[in-house]
């Protein structure tokens, strides 16, 4: 069924062929087809059907083999007809004429085919790819509520399963705008309808499920068969040509069937006469015989009859004496002759039974043809999402551990300096928003993985979320392996000419690759650099060209260059040394250098320091370094390095996930060669694991106050509602965070009241 059900058992189940059946099986009795013994030479059965209907292109076929496949989809009978018709009157004719006559394949369930370049490729060369739509209609129900009705699917789609996909998008907020979806089918027709919110576009929405859903499928057309037990991909000319050719072998074998038989009838029939003709003698002949046998052979020997001819004088009635039964014998046997002579004639001319063969396929197609079902329009452009989608801006957070959302710009208000804020995220506790921009619906961000990868993300692809919720774990939005994880993310509005992507790895390697070049990327990722198996990739940063670049490793080395010192490279390149490292060493942060910031290093024993830029020179690419930090025992190894400001703030996070948050300007700025002070207290075996550099900064200036922003057409814009954003989120984040430390303070009072409160005797 196209639900998909089980079928009933067989007891339960009673079944009769369709009448255009008997077309498959006719004259099988007539020795048209040969006959082989079953599997077990208990019966015979026949190598193939006299079929009377082209049965392989009608019908269809699919399966799959040992080395090949086949998927001929069914057609219309009637212009299949005509076209075999067509064939047989004009034996020359071109496949761009019997496209004429046959439209394009006609699916049992319907549906619309998109384009007929798919259908005359797969006609000329038997391989093609058919685009195939559900019919569907947008009605206006209660309330001024808008619906999709879909009356028709593609071909070989199950419609329960169609229904819960849709459901499932929905579920997954990849389509919106859609309140109920029910099955209203019955036997009258398909009914599937899906209401959708008073707000929404039912075009939209239906383009959308076209995209995502099964109510578009492709078709892939495999025309192979078995001609003379060899696999053949046939053209639709060849396979038309194949049925008549089939046709030809079966009326010539039915021919010369009925052939035989007439003239054997006609040979009884002439014995009959004889007999006739010599009554009385005969019947002297027979009444002096000892037995049947002697009679048979005085008959033959008398009348120089053939046995057959014997045989029947013998079991001749008496009725048939009569004078009628000697006319009918007469005309039965003129009518014998005349057929002889016609079965001959059709023997001798090749052209007879061709006509033969057309005759009865006009037959067969004025008793069973019907209109055809599946409609054919012209080509239906591709419409991209973003076609579907307004562009407005939206505000993308990604917290550190891999949880993204997007909303609108307008659900953070715009408030004076001081305001309450807004809440920014629900994150837990040892989660926070570690990046934040703002990103038209129809800009793209890139993910690169520590194995080298590189996947996009178009924004409005990344789920909408409300202000307090989290968001979704990104590496279930791309379906990265288990092995991988994020390690670096470039968000882009275009990949024009002139942008670069600096990749850095953590044994020192460093690639700048075009930006262009990560344009198309497939589902399943694409190769951003070649690494060794003791490699990984661990930054990507978005450039001009012109930047200066800063890598860190863990054994306290820095090394600062132009970023003009790296050639651009392909995407399978390895890349150029960065920095030369030692074996026991590896590159840590790599860093965009930005005009009037310092450098923050921190080490794994919780201490830190920050230097200024002027401090770290300028080398060429490749070099060990210079100094960074001073390690020893007492602070451990480098773990992180960021580019700062005094208005930024950043985040510890340890091995046994502690986190601590504090701002830049609270760590003075000391030289390159010290060790740093302490930043966070740790436990004996416990280390700092990462360093992140956290989205707040105060903006100075003042704003007016507005209710929302409804666009942002202008980076200068952008920069200032992201600062607003961010204020939000700190003022949030801060309220929320004295909120705690009372609700401990009270918890620890409490606490405290009660162990000085004497204990009551019993």
């Amino acid at each position: 069924s196209i639900d998909g059900d089980a079928p009933a058992a067989m007891r339960y189940t009673e079944a009769k062929l369709a009448q255009i059946t008997d077309e498959l099986i006719r004259d099988i009795d007539k020795e048209t087809v040969d006959f082989l013994p079953n599997f077990d030479n208990s019966l015979v059965e026949p190598s193939v059907l006299p079929a009377r209907l082209p049965n392989l292109i009608l019908n269809g076929s699919s399966g799959i083999a040992v080395g090949m496949a086949t998927n001929i989809p069914p057609h219309n009978l009637a212009e299949v007809a005509d076209a075999i018709v067509e064939l047989i009157d004009s034996p020359h004719s071109e496949i761009k004429d019997l496209i004429k006559i046959v439209k394009g394949p006609d699916f049992p369930t319907g549906g619309i085919i998109c384009g007929r370049e798919g259908i005359r490729e797969a006609y000329t060369s038997g391989r093609g790819l058919i685009k195939i739509r559900s019919r569907a209609s947008i009605e206006t129900q209660r309330q001024g509520k808008e619906a999709i009705i879909i009356s028709e699917i593609p071909y070989q789609v199950n419609k329960a399963n169609l229904i819960e996909s849709i459901a499932g998008l929905v579920q997954e907020k990849k389509i919106e705008g859609i309140s109920d979806l029910r099955d209203e089918s019955d036997k009258e027709g398909m009914r599937i309808v899906i209401e959708l919110k008073r707000e929404a576009n039912a075009q939209i929405i239906l383009n959308q499920l076209y995209k995502h859903s099964q109510l578009e499928e492709t078709f892939g057309v495999i025309m192979l068969a078995l001609v003379d037990n060899r696999p053949r991909v046939l053209n639709l000319k060849q396979i038309l040509q194949a049925y008549i050719d089939h046709r030809k072998v079966i009326v010539i074998r039915r021919t010369n069937f009925e052939l035989k038989k007439a003239q054997d009838r006609a040979h009884i029939l002439e014995g009959l006469k004889i007999a006739l003709n010599n009554l009385d003698r005969i019947i002297r002949l027979i009444r002096k015989a000892r037995d049947p046998q002697t009679a048979k052979q005085e008959l033959i020997k008398e009348f120089s009859l053939s046995e057959k001819q014997a045989q029947a004088i013998l079991e001749m009635q008496l009725q048939r004496l009569t004078n009628l039964e000697r006319e009918k014998i007469d005309s039965e046997y003129l009518e014998l002759i005349k057929k002889i002579e016609c079965y001959k004639g059709v023997l001798a001319s090749e052209k007879k039974v061709l006509g033969i063969i057309k005759e009865e396929l006009l037959e067969i197609k004025k008793r069973y043809q019907d209109e055809r079902r599946t409609e054919i329009v012209g080509e239906v452009a591709e419409l991209e999402i973003e076609d579907l989608i307004a562009e407005e801006d939206m505000v993308i957070t990604i917290s550190h551990s891999g949880y993204i959302k997007r909303l609108p710009v307008d659900a953070y208000r715009r408030q004076r300096r001081g305001g309450k804020g807004v809440t920014g995220a629900d994150v837990k506790e040892e989660d926070f928003i570690e990046h934040l921009f703002i990103a038209s619906t129809h800009e793209y961000i890139l993910f690169f993985t520590d194995r080298g990868r590189v996947h996009w993300l178009k924004v409005h692809e990344i789920p909408q979320a409300s202000r307090i919720a989290k968001g979704k774990a990104i590496v279930n939005i791309l379906g990265i392996s288990q092995d991988e994880k994020i390690s670096a993310f470039v968000p882009v509005k275009e990949f024009k000419e002139g942008s670069f992507v600096v990749l850095a790895t953590s044994r020192g390697n460093i690639k700048k690759t075009d930006l262009s070049c990560f344009s198309h990327p497939r589902k399943a990722g694409i190769i951003a650099l070649t690494l060794e198996k003791d490699d990984e990739l661990i930054g990507a940063e978005l450039t001009d060209g012109t930047k200066e670049l800063v890598l860190a490793t863990k054994l306290g080395k820095a090394i600062r260059f132009k970023e003009s010192q790296v050639r651009n490279m392909g995407r399978a390149a390895k890349g150029v040394r960065g920095v030369r490292i030692d074996r026991k060493d590896k590159v840590i942060a790599m860093e965009v250098v930005r005009a009037d910031a310092t450098i923050l290093t921190v080490t794994s024993k919780g201490f830190g320091k920050r230097t200024k830029l002027s401090q770290y020179r300028v080398q060429s690419r490749g070099g060990k370094g210079i100094i960074n930090i001073k390690l020893t025992k007492r602070n451990g190894e480098a773990v992180g390095l960021k580019i700062v400001t005094d208005k930024d703030e950043f985040m510890l996070i340890t091995e046994a996930g502690m986190i601590v948050r504090c701002p830049v300007r609270d760590i003075k700025t000391t030289g390159r060669n010290s060790q740093g002070v302490r930043i966070m207290r740790l436990d004996e075996k416990d280390k700092i694991s990462s360093v992140a550099r956290v989205v707040v900064e105060e903006e100075e200036k003042e704003e007016e106050q507005v209710n929302q922003v409804s666009q942002i057409p202008t980076e200068t814009k952008r920069e200032k509602a992201i600062s607003k954003i961010k204020e939000e989120i700190k003022e949030t984040s801060s309220k929320k965070k004295g909120a705690q430390e009372k609700e401990a303070s009270k918890k620890e009072k409490k606490k405290k009241s009660k162990r000085g409160r004497p204990k009551k005797r019993k």
